[in-house]
């Protein structure tokens, strides 16, 4: 490739970036609002929730789940300690390595997780009508739904 041309593809794929994260931004603050409004959770809340929710055993290494939500390891004991005291989850030491802690879903986290996932498949798939609508991002909407 010449140096016009990866100058070019450079500058496309920021383009193309500048959409994802545009598109992003707008579907997220309309999932955090719409849960924290409707169903008390975040959305850090809801998606750790939602790993644990499909975890064998319901339960995750604290590490596992700060790599699954995609935080780092003190910002998911913040959050994990916050679902803890709403009586979502709670935590359990792993019975061979006792420096080993798991984050383990409760019946009440399940309760929550199941009303709040509705909410969340609403939302997602209505601000994606929306930002389809919109000239800027219809074209990242669309390649998005067709796998592309």
């Amino acid at each position: 490739m010449t140096g016009i041309h990866q100058a070019a593809s450079a500058a496309s794929d920021q383009a193309a970036w500048s959409q994802v994260l545009a598109l992003h931004t707008y579907v997220e603050r309309q999932l955090a609002q719409a849960l924290q409004r409707k169903h008390g959770v975040g959305l850090s809340e809801y998606r750790a929730l939602e790993h644990l929710a499909r975890a064998a055993d319901g339960e995750l290494r604290m590490q596992e789940l700060a790599d699954r939500v995609g935080l780092g390891q003190s910002s998911v004991t913040r959050l994990v300690g916050r679902l803890d005291t709403a009586g979502f989850v709670v935590r359990d030491l792993c019975p061979d390595d006792k420096r080993g802690v798991y984050a383990v879903i409760t019946d009440e986290g399940r309760r929550r997780y199941a009303a709040a996932r509705g909410t969340y498949g609403e939302v997602l798939s209505s601000a994606l009508n929306t930002a389809g609508g919109d000239s800027a991002l219809a074209r990242t909407v669309h390649a998005l739904r067709s796998g592309a």
